[in-house]
């Protein structure tokens, strides 16, 4: 997958973010970022296809069953980012404060372009959860539900 569009958002002289893709271990990274820019909000990031595929979540991401929140689709992000925590400074793309919120690493369970079944193994969220394309009301939506789903025993 291309990292164009995120590096045509960011100027590298500027910022700290990680310019290229480095792939660290066998496991696929899962990571949610903490992201006080313009609106609080938290990334939620998936490594698929040698990148992070990123959603935003204004919310706090769901930690209990019953919960659901609106993720954004955004531009892929490259590996490494999620090791990524400073300030993005002001006047560039994203500008604020990025922490580590939850990490560690996923399975995915069922994938198609307009849902993902994915079993999270972080310090925070664990369990069996969901992302749900939205019915898109035109072209360039990108909503989707992201929730935890009920464990089966």
């Amino acid at each position: 997958m291309s990292l164009k569009e995120y590096k045509k958002k960011r100027d590298f002289s500027k910022t700290q973010e990680p310019p290229e893709s480095k792939k660290k271990s066998d496991e696929l990274i899962y990571v949610i970022q903490r992201h006080k820019a313009s609106h609080l909000h938290y990334d939620l990031r998936l490594e698929e296809e040698g990148v992070l595929k990123s959603w935003a979540i204004p919310k706090s991401p769901p930690e209990e069953v019953g919960i659901r929140r609106l993720a954004v689709q955004t531009e892929d992000h490259p590996l490494g980012y999620e090791d990524f925590e400073g300030i993005i400074p002001e006047g560039e793309y994203g500008a604020g404060k990025v922490e580590t919120w939850d990490r560690g690493d996923y399975l995915p369970l069922e994938a198609d372009p307009a849902k993902r079944v994915i079993e999270i193994k972080g310090k925070k969220l664990k369990g069996k959860h969901a992302l749900i394309k939205l019915k898109p009301k035109n072209p360039d939506d990108k909503n989707w539900l992201f929730f935890k789903l009920k464990n089966d025993k």
